[in-house]
């Protein structure tokens, strides 16, 4: 996998949800890039977030607004004139969906219509890319990765919502964008993990709660396998493709985005590769437990098969498991010392672009 570094130079590229964990990695990685981004979005999600503790605000134009607002988003893409959209501005959480359903409909639903009701009424966009989620399939729990085929009907308010989603793109697609003047794709990745990541109910952030305060890990599901994979592997997943069809739209589609097998992790593996990582940079064992099962109803079992984007687009994942949490508590343990973790995400943007630009790795990578 290769970016090209000059294609997003100077290149107008529009965000929503910018101010996420995931979105904040991609406006850095475009900053890198050397891109013109605008993020459109509310206030960052958490406190503290990974958006202010990097003052991104400073270093892009970042738009307050929700995606529910039609014509606000409608006067920011008539403004800025962007030629490329990445759609990130979600309800991400799977517990919340349960809590909230009717506001994860209409933030993952209606939100999607008017962004590509936007694309469509701005001549400048050329590309489209739809961030959704592996959680996007009908799970009948198998052990074989689903492709991109299969059938889209997610269990949870989140999961089905984020189905909504890919539908309505597909609609437009054919509706408004047939003369192919806009490419359009969806991407839908698996779980993700990294340093800054906040959110509530997500296995590394209580993770990192609970080892600095010197508490007990809580493991709801230890047995549930999840295709993890740090944040810059999706990241530059999207961004690929956006350029690829950007140049050309029959790269124009729909990707699933995951690790390669061996990264397929249970929870429990999970928390053990970050209990022995943690002590391996600060010397303290952080001690887990199991829960009693109980909650809402979450996908025990869930693989990606990623052949689609690896063959048409050349993608594939650049950081093994073991390097994936090195990373992250790298951030972590600089996080919790109050070092500067402004500079660890960059070094670990130019420590991940280093191979993909030039297929020269500069630390321990899966090679």
């Amino acid at each position: 996998m290769r970016i090209d570094r000059d294609f997003y130079k100077n290149r107008k590229v529009l965000i929503t949800g910018h101010t996420g964990f995931k979105g904040t990695w991609m406006c850095q990685v475009l900053l890198e890039l050397g891109a013109e981004v605008t993020g459109y979005a509310l206030q960052p999600p958490t406190d503290p977030s990974l958006f202010s503790l990097t003052g991104m605000a400073e270093q892009m134009q970042s738009i307050e607004g929700d995606v529910r607002d039609l014509e606000h988003l409608l006067r920011v893409f008539e403004e800025v004139q962007p030629e490329i959209v990445i759609h990130m501005a979600a309800q991400p959480i799977v517990r919340e969906s349960y809590a909230k359903p009717v506001y994860t409909y209409d933030v993952n639903v209606m939100g999607t219509v008017n962004v590509l009701e936007c694309v469509r009424r701005t001549a400048s966009v050329r590309s489209f890319v739809n961030v959704t989620t592996d959680k996007v399939y009908k799970n009948r729990e198998w052990e074989w990765g689903y492709r991109e085929n299969e059938e889209l009907n997610g269990f949870d308010p989140y999961s089905n919502s984020k189905s909504c989603s890919e539908l309505v793109t597909y609609s437009y697609r054919n509706s408004f964008f047939s003369d192919g003047r806009v490419a359009i794709s969806t991407a839908r990745a698996g779980n993700v993990i990294g340093g800054g990541d906040f959110a509530a109910d997500r296995i590394v952030p209580d993770c990192m709660r609970a080892v600095m305060r010197e508490k007990e890990i809580v493991l709801r599901n230890p047995a549930s396998t999840r295709p993890y994979q740090h944040v810059l592997e999706p990241v530059l997943a999207y961004l690929l493709i956006a350029e690829k069809q950007y140049r050309d739209g029959k790269y124009a589609g729909c990707y699933n985005v995951g690790p390669e097998e061996t990264s397929c992790l249970t929870t429990g593996e999970l928390v053990a590769m970050f209990c022995r990582q943690w002590k391996e940079r600060t010397g303290i064992e952080p001690a887990y437990t199991i829960a009693a099962q109980g909650g809402p109803h979450e996908a025990n079992f869930l693989k990606l098969d990623c052949s689609r984007i690896k063959s048409r687009l050349g993608w594939r994942p650049v950081w093994n498991a073991e390097k994936m949490m090195e990373a992250t508590v790298e951030w972590i343990v600089a996080y919790n010392r109050q070092e500067n973790v402004h500079e660890v995400m960059k070094k670990q943007i130019y420590e991940y672009l280093s191979y993909v630009q030039t297929g020269t790795p500069k630390g321990r990578m899966d090679l």
